[in-house]
């Protein structure tokens, strides 16, 4: 199959996006498809190889880089100029299929460009660019209705919109957004392990034997890592932040006893990980939360927003705790619980460890596959069954093995889609007051 990605984002960046994209473009080469990832082209001096990308031993994804700027006032986020070389990269790839990822600017033009040459599309949301634009104060709400209304115009020309979560899908049905179905993100349980735990790190961090309470992800505005900031005061509490951002600045003056180690990747990233006590996510704009996964991949006990992706993923009571979301004295008396009850920490680490373990990127890799061979069965006007030829054994075996129905809106949790126990969406009866 020959699969043209279009995304907002890709390596050398890190984020949610550009990790996923990565992830997916490297199992539709081991799946023995032919992606070709179009992307706008990061800053000048990030290293990068300008046409391929691929790790030592893998084969190489082509990548074709569109002539970018960066976003004003948000620098490491880089938007897509106007160019003729998205029409001339999808046209001469020959795609049977263009996946959008995150489409609002690039994306966008793609989906005129595939609609052009009539390949089918499946637009996959994972950005809450309405909330975002709340978050940002654009235009005091208009900002917001106008994000919508951008959203909805490309996703409604989709074949299919792809929502990570349950939440998220609710979302998008609610503001009109057709063909909505869940594809959920995977999680390496091998790199994300409880044995990376340092034990030298933490007495480096907390030299008094605080407990370790960390996040992880951009520092900005949206992800309100501020508030942290109650937490940062408890006694026996050091709070550690890795990332970097633009409030950078402005997080570090309020919370000066927390250590803020920056940017890390690779086993370094996953050292982090598994060397905290707690995990905390204070964004409440998330589709998914790729950090909590991870963190309970590493045997982590996690607290998040009540809110968005989040919902999915914490069990409540069971793998960590829910709290109301932009609240940061909910946050503190949340930590302060799990501070005060080691053994409480390690059974909620233990049971998240083991609530993802199933949801590998293989098992969600397939399932995109699946999807794929769903759109173009309705597009070509044949059996699904038919594209077996088009899919590995192991998807074939799967749409053979069915009626063909994927997960769909207010259907299976994030958790059974992907291969795993349902964490369910609802809103837990009972939040920390």
């Amino acid at each position: 199959m020959r699969v043209v990605i279009v995304t907002e984002s890709f390596p050398p960046e890190v984020n949610g996006v550009a990790h996923s994209v990565l992830r997916t473009a490297e199992h539709l080469v081991r799946r023995g498809h032919q992606p070709l990832v179009v992307t706008p082209a990061p800053a000048r001096g990030a290293e990068c190889p300008p046409e391929s990308f691929g790790s030592a031993g893998a084969a190489a994804i082509p990548v074709v880089r569109i002539p970018s700027m960066p976003l004003p006032g948000y620098p490491q986020v880089r938007i897509a100029l106007p160019s003729r070389q998205l029409a001339a990269a999808v046209a001469g790839h020959r795609p049977d299929i263009v996946h959008l990822a995150s489409p609002f600017v690039l994306g966008a033009r793609g989906m005129q460009v595939a609609a052009r040459l009539g390949v089918p599309a499946v637009a996959v949301y994972q950005t809450d660019l309405a909330g975002y634009a709340h978050a940002y104060r654009a235009g005091r709400g208009l900002g917001e209705a106008a994000a919508w209304r951008r959203i909805r115009a490309v996703h409604r020309a989709a074949a299919r919109t792809l929502a990570p979560s349950t939440p998220a899908a609710q979302d998008l049905t609610a503001h009109g957004v057709p063909r909505v179905q869940l594809w959920p993100r995977g999680v390496d349980s091998v790199r994300f392990h409880p044995r990376h735990r340092d034990e030298a790190l933490h007495r480096a961090l907390a030299p008094g034997g605080e407990v370790l309470v960390g996040y992880v992800g951009r520092l900005a505005p949206e992800k309100r890592v501020d508030l942290l900031a109650a937490a940062s005061a408890l006694p026996g509490v050091r709070v550690v932040i890795v990332g970097d951002g633009p409030t950078a600045p402005g997080l570090k003056a309020s919370m000066p006893g927390a250590v803020f180690l920056g940017r890390r990747t690779g086993e370094e990233l996953a050292r982090c990980f598994a060397t905290l006590d707690v995990f905390v996510h204070t964004g409440p704009l998330e589709t998914f939360c790729q950090t909590i996964q991870e963190a309970m991949a590493s045997g982590v006990p996690v607290i998040g927003p009540a809110a968005g992706g989040p919902l999915d993923l914490v069990g409540h009571h069971r793998t960590g705790l829910l709290v109301p979301p932009r609240d940061g004295a909910a946050v503190a008396r949340a930590v302060a619980e799990l501070a005060a009850d080691p053994a409480r920490r390690a059974a909620y680490g233990r049971a998240g460890r083991a609530e993802v373990t199933a949801r590998t990127w293989e098992a969600v890799g397939d399932l995109l596959l699946r999807h794929y061979a769903e759109v173009l069965a309705e597009h070509r006007g044949v059996p699904v069954g038919s594209l077996a030829p088009l899919l590995s054994p192991a998807v074939a075996g799967v749409v053979a093995s069915t009626d063909g129905a994927v997960s769909t809106a207010g259907g299976a949790g994030i958790g059974a889609a992907a291969g795993g126990e349902a964490a369910g969406s609802a809103l837990p009866e009972e939040l920390p007051a």
